[in-house]
């Protein structure tokens, strides 16, 4: 099931980016991209036209096991549950046991 939607605030729980925040820009699969994280550059070879090469900058995607949702700077891990309304809803879970909702669908 996918907790995770595009446009929600994320935090990075492993990797070299980790303590980073940042909002889900794409999900495809297992695989994220969050905007301002994991950037990586790649040399590209000018055409012969007379384009010249150059290096370019882009975010690469990440595993969606390495993030978490960001509430006030802290991870937190995502549940999904069925209201009282028979509707589904997607809450956080954190170490003080406080459940917040984020989202019904």
């Amino acid at each position: 099931m996918k907790r995770f939607k595009k446009g929600d605030p994320v935090i990075v729980i492993a990797g070299n980016n980790k303590g980073t925040e940042g909002t889900l820009e794409a999900i495809k699969g297992q695989k994220v991209i969050v905007k301002g994280v994991n950037m990586k550059k790649k040399h590209v070879k000018g055409d012969g036209s007379g384009k010249p090469g150059q290096i370019v900058e882009f975010e690469a995607p990440l595993n969606v096991s390495n993030i978490a949702y960001c509430v006030a700077g802290k991870g937190h891990k995502l549940r999904a549950r069925v209201n009282e309304a028979g509707k589904k809803e997607i809450y956080t879970i954190s170490s003080d046991k406080e459940e917040k909702v984020i989202r019904t669908i």
